[in-house]
């Protein structure tokens, strides 16, 4: 059992969290949740003992191991890989290590037979035999091959090293496990792999995440974080957000009903306070309106973003017809002789591990890539907008919010600028603030409101999700679900692409899979499944 006992935390005069009170409790998952900057990690970084809060305590059952998932991507460069995920339990792997080196020693003297033999017992009681075998496991479930399990953390892509950590920290089972945003940087299939694994972890789980459909699988509880609070449901986040909206609306309603009899009884003591009949009736009317509590409704911190994508003109019957589509990248193939016919109606998921090929594909799209060979043809009534994954190069100026998205409209209104910027929560001075040092989900939204303002009836998106916190992934969901013209997308929410989409392709090694159905249905559908394994393993057979 994890117990926080009256935790308070302020940076200046901001209070974070004022008289915390919790108790978390093995066989349960957690769910941190709140607005950007409501203090999600730093509650983290408080339980791990990281950060030490201004007054309360964190209690811990004695001899409970306590694994958090590492930010630092870069810690552990001179390790190999398979050493690093084991060094989730500092104990075994110091077992471990003395271990290797009395063994390695030239001048092996009695003493170390000794002290070797006490390392034996310890190691095999840790389950040291088994701890490579288990660490392997456990990175091939999240999408770390083989091959890369004897390399050194150097040598391996940055997206493999968030694999790599996040394996660290499941290590072993440990008894209290923090993670925060641990699917940052995964796949569906690696995202499907972790919720399985948490929804048979045995003991206490807390995670921040704004993977709604993961948080959903997962979560048996939610945390709320909101002025200065940290308020404990039962139930996942959909139990929570359906909960709250209920409560919200009833604060509201509650607000309104004062509200108007407070106008009652004001007119009725302005009426008769001076009638000597009635004074009585005004000065007890008097009394009621001061008891009213009307300021008591305090709305939630949260602020939700307007997404809103309206056409300027409608789709034709023709779309987009890609034939014959090859590129490569850096010397290796990544879209081979690739086809695609694209319908008025389409909203297409790109799915799957090949990241790059879809990148490059949105790219070929957008006119920002050449590709090596094939054609492109889109339709005379389509006009498309483009949100790269990267968006480094967009923001490469010393210009406001304000003047950078002026550069994207023929409307030279400033006013109706600003206010596309209000609604994506750029308000007042905020509205100023120099691009280039703007946080991820700030730019994210900067990139919306040009999509917005473009009118395209062709929306290309390419992990748009990434950095933004739930409210705007909700916001941004509702948009695209309401949006009237075609779509291409990609993204790691599988909440937000089980929603949209209604046409979903996977470009495989060996071939690409084309399917009209939902995301849900082509993940349980068993011959999209037999198919992959054929495309992966390199036996490519006809499509079915």
């Amino acid at each position: 059992m994890v117990t926080v006992s009256d935790i308070s935390l302020s940076f200046g005069e901001r209070v974070l969290f004022k008289d915390v009170n919790l108790k978390f409790t093995p066989g349960n998952c957690y769910g941190i949740i709140g607005a950007n900057g409501a203090g999600k990690s730093t509650f983290l970084k408080i339980l791990s003992g990281e950060l030490k809060a201004d007054r309360g305590e964190i209690v811990i059952g004695q001899g409970k191991r306590m694994a958090v998932l590492a930010q630092d991507h870069f810690a552990f460069e001179d390790h190999r890989v398979l050493d690093t995920v084991i060094m989730g339990w500092p104990k075994l792997y110091s077992t471990m290590k003395e271990r290797e080196a009395i063994y390695a020693k030239e001048d092996f003297t009695e003493e170390d037979g000794l002290r070797a033999a006490d390392l034996e017992a310890e190691f095999s009681d840790l389950g040291g035999w088994e701890a490579e075998a288990q660490a392997a496991t456990l990175l091939s479930g999240l999408g770390v091959v083989e091959a890369q399990h004897e390399k050194t953390m150097r040598e391996i892509d940055e997206g493999i090293k968030v694999r790599v950590l996040l394996a660290q920290a499941i290590f072993g089972n440990p008894d209290i496990l923090l993670l925060d945003e641990p699917t940052n940087g995964l796949d569906l299939d690696s995202i499907a792999w972790l919720e399985e694994y948490l929804i048979n972890f045995p003991n206490i789980v807390i995670v921040v995440s704004h993977d709604r459909h993961f948080l959903n699988a997962v979560c048996t509880h939610t945390c709320d974080i909101d002025y200065g609070k940290v308020r404990m449901y039962s139930g996942n986040y959909d139990f929570w957000f359906k909960m709250n909206r209920i409560l919200v609306q009833q604060q509201k309603d509650q607000k309104k009903r004062n509200e108007d009899k407070a106008k009652d009884l004001k007119e009725f003591i302005q009426r008769f306070s001076a009638n000597a009949a009635k004074s009585k009736q005004a000065t007890s009317r008097k009394k009621i309106l001061e008891k009213l509590e009307l300021d008591d409704f305090v709305p939630s911190s949260r602020r939700f973003p307007f997404v809103g994508f309206r056409p300027e003109r409608d789709v034709g019957n023709n779309v987009l017809r890609v034939v014959g589509l090859c590129k490569s990248v850096e010397g290796a193939r990544v879209l081979n002789n690739f086809s695609l016919t694209l319908n008025k109606t389409d909203k297409i998921a790109l799915v799957g591990k090949e990241h790059l090929a879809k990148t490059s594909l949105f790219q070929i799209l957008a006119g920002e890539a050449k590709p090596d060979s094939g054609d492109v043809y889109w339709g005379q009534t389509v006009s498309t907008s483009y949100f790269p994954m990267d968006n480094t190069a967009l923001f490469d100026s010393d210009l406001g919010i304000t003047e950078w998205l002026m550069q994207f409209t023929t409307s030279e209104d400033e006013s109706y600028v600003r206010s596309f910027l209000g609604r994506m929560l750029f308000s007042g001075d905020e509205a100023l603030k120099p691009v280039k040092v703007l946080s991820g989900g700030e730019k994210v939204r900067c990139i919306l409101s040009k999509l917005m303002l473009s009118g395209a009836n062709c929306l290309l998106l390419d992990e748009p999700t990434n950095h933004l916190d739930l409210e705007s992934i909700e916001a941004l969901n509702e948009g695209l679900v309401d949006f009237g013209g075609v779509l291409i997308f990609t993204s790691h929410d599988h909440e937000f692409v089980s929603s949209i989409a209604n046409r979903i392709i996977e470009i495989c090694p060996g071939g690409v899979i084309d399917r009209y159905m939902g995301f849900d249905d082509y993940l349980k559908d068993k011959q999209v499944s037999t198919l992959r394994d054929e495309y992966y393993h390199g036996h490519v057979v006809a499509e079915i």
